[in-house]
């Protein structure tokens, strides 16, 4: 069957530091017949991070940034970025700041999933602290990263119920099954654009 022209899959790279339960899902999702992407590069801030068993599993060629020489280190990734013809990366668990050179370089085309319903709960422990307002919802936000934390333009959100007697592992754990719905869904509406 004739491809049509335009209809080629987009070179995606995603950051993580850790399990990488999104960076999988997102894997997963780039293989389904309508997925305008493909995932080209992980890159992790931890050569021990279990996400990169899943870079192992699907031949996903995998970097480390290593953050005693941040600016070698981020050079090389936006050589490896070029080569490999990145059109997006994706911030997935990433627990380290990205410098704003680095940033500039990639402006407009670096996203990243927050577990909180941004601007409320930017940083981290963002379960607990939303429970300890008695806030009645939480959630999490896909946003585009630019040089303040998590204070990018937001691109979607998903609001979760707090219930009364919940606790931080609890509502985690809600709002990472939200978090592998909405991650995709943001994906295809950056990239239409891309």
């Amino acid at each position: 069957m004739l491809k049509l022209i335009g209809d080629k899959k987009k070179n995606v790279a995603v950051f993580i530091s850790g399990t990488g339960s999104n960076f999988l899902n997102l894997i997963k999702h780039s293989f389904k017949r309508n997925s305008k992407y493909k995932i080209e590069l992980v890159v992790s801030s931890s050569p021990r991070a279990k996400g990169l068993n899943h870079a192992k599993k699907y031949k996903i060629k995998k970097k480390i940034i290593n953050y005693n020489n941040l600016k070698s280190s981020e050079k090389k990734i936006l050589f490896e970025l070029k080569k490999n013809k990145i059109k997006l990366i994706c911030l997935a668990g990433f627990m380290k700041i990205l410098s704003k050179n680095f940033i500039k370089r990639y402006n407009g085309k670096i996203i990243n999933i927050h577990p909180s319903l941004l601007p409320k709960y930017k940083g981290l422990d963002t379960h607990q602290r939303a429970i300890n307002n008695k806030e009645k919802f939480s959630g999490c936000t896909v946003h585009y990263v630019n040089s303040k934390l998590d204070s990018g333009k937001i691109i979607l959100q998903k609001k979760v119920k707090i219930f009364k007697y919940d606790s931080g592992y609890k509502l985690s754990k809600r709002i990472l099954k939200q978090e592998h719905i909405l991650y995709p869904k943001s994906l295809k509406k950056v990239l239409i654009n891309l």
